[in-house]
């Protein structure tokens, strides 16, 4: 990210091989919204089988991204996950592709991401199925020089932060939403030059 970020940034090709995994990525963003759960949760809240989620988890741990949460335990037996950051991952593409290893698995994460922004964008726009879920789509074109994109992300990031941490946990009223979010110079136009 090109602000200043309490996310944990990802500096290994094969960590970003295991979080461009939908499942995986899945789990984090979970973990990261709700707080500390079981795998047993997590498979009910994700839909998978407790085995697969099992796995994820410990594949996961291996790069170092959630870790046990013995607190939240009931017992020794209990194991309970937690994100090693409670706010999430920051992936940088280009710093990640100079390193062994690192187009690939960019490529990966790349191809993940945009099979990823196709669903979300399709979900947002056509399903209507469940009215009592809010979904919205902005669009919106803002002027602004790198200095005022990286305040305004940071700003943006400070608001996304203290809601998380306001909700985080497990609620029966709630479920996790997702905000997904691009900022970048608008795609497809020359960049101005001056003459």
């Amino acid at each position: 990210m090109p602000y200043p970020s309490r996310s944990q940034a990802v500096h290994d090709p094969k960590i970003l091989r295991a979080i461009a995994h939908p499942v995986r990525n899945r789990i984090l963003t979970e973990l990261t919204a709700t707080g500390p759960m079981r795998a047993a949760d997590l498979a009910r809240e994700l839909d998978l089988p407790a085995n697969q989620m099992s796995f994820h988890l410990r594949q996961l741990a291996k790069y170092g991204l959630v870790e046990e949460d013995p607190e939240a335990a009931r017992d020794k037996r209990d194991r309970v996950w937690r994100p090693t950051s409670p706010d999430g991952v920051s992936v940088n593409l280009s710093e990640l592709e100079k390193e062994p290893g690192g187009m690939a698995a960019s490529a990966v994460f790349r191809q993940h991401a945009a099979s990823w922004g196709h669903l979300v964008v399709d979900a947002a726009y056509g399903d209507e199925r469940e009215p009592d879920v809010l979904r919205t789509v902005n669009e919106s074109a803002v002027r602004l020089t790198k200095e005022e994109a990286v305040e305004m992300a940071g700003e943006l990031d400070a608001v996304l932060t203290r809601w998380a941490e306001r909700t985080r946990g497990q609620d029966d009223g709630r479920r996790t939403y997702l905000l997904f979010s691009v900022l970048q110079p608008y795609p497809g136009t020359p960049r101005e030059v001056d003459a």
